[in-house]
């Protein structure tokens, strides 16, 4: 294990690794290295300017693969943040080799992650009144249905656009509180239909998965998102894995969609994100 400081920021690395071409895109002031994608992140700021910098080379401290898996994993996902530019989504501005690894970067978005794993685990993260995921689930069901709203609307576009989400969770989620914004920060394992569950166990957090993100050789498409916008709803309006209407914030109607969503056998639920957002839509109006 080796420290490494870069301008503001101090973290750590499994081995040496040359970070001098960030020098060139402007001033660290923030480090995300806490991730197991293989993927380290930096705030960077040049000329009033912020840029969000995603990195794949170096081996984290939590990370437990290979760095050239990380690498093709970013290069690849350049293809859809290109393809599917949205309001909702961070805007990519570059991506390009650079040393050992490889570079994206992105508009400076002011928002905190809904699971911020490293800073606050569960169980503080839905305990502690500092955690961006307890402060969420404090607005009101108006400015969360907005939230929600551009959850939705994203992954129709993206249905709409033959794309299906992988590994979508809380983590993707950033919030600017001053501002009630959602965004979308992280679509890297997305992919393009048809696709097919090669895997057994997908990747993601259990918490949003469906049963055919456990399934081998399953069919992953718009039903599968379905569950994973269900499950979204449930974890930003209701109690997350317990979906009692108890703990759920936002009415019968809403429940009963969002129910039906994470319906276990496909059959049950909606067929498409589409079909599943004008039922929602058509309740919260």
């Amino acid at each position: 294990m080796i420290e490494v400081q870069i301008d503001d920021v101090i973290f750590k690395l499994q081995e040496e690794h040359d970070f001098g071409w960030l020098a060139s895109l402007g001033r660290v002031f923030q480090v995300f290295d806490q991730q197991d994608s293989g993927n380290i992140s930096f705030g960077v700021e040049k000329n009033a300017e912020k840029l969000f910098v995603k990195y794949a080379g170096a081996k984290a401290i939590t990370f437990s693969g290979d760095p050239q898996d990380a690498i093709h994993h970013l290069k690849n996902a350049m293809q859809m943040y290109t393809a599917l530019g949205h309001p909702s989504l961070i805007q990519l501005v570059d991506h390009f080799e650079v040393g050992a690894g490889y570079a994206a970067v992105f508009e400076w978005f002011e928002g905190e992650s809904l699971h911020p794993h490293w800073s606050f685990p569960p169980p503080e993260k839905y305990n502690d009144p500092q955690s961006p995921f307890y402060r969420f689930k404090k607005l009101s069901v108006a400015q969360r249905l907005d939230a929600l709203e551009r959850i939705f609307s994203f992954h129709a576009y993206i249905e709409k656009n033959n794309f299906v989400a992988i590994d979508f969770y809380d983590g993707s989620l950033l919030y600017n509180f001053s501002k009630n914004e959602m965004k979308i920060c992280d679509i890297d394992l997305y992919q393009r239909r048809p696709y097919f569950n090669t895997m057994g166990r997908l990747w993601g957090s259990s918490r949003f998965m469906s049963p055919e993100e456990f399934t081998l050789d399953a069919e992953i498409d718009g039903c599968t998102n379905v569950f994973n916008m269900g499950a979204t709803a449930f974890a930003l309006l209701g109690g997350e894995r317990d979906r009692s209407f108890e703990r759920w914030d936002a009415g019968e109607e809403l429940y009963k969609i969002a129910l039906k969503a994470v319906e276990p056998s496909r059959e049950n639920r909606y067929g498409s994100v589409s079909a599943f957002k004008l039922a929602w839509d058509s309740a919260v109006k």
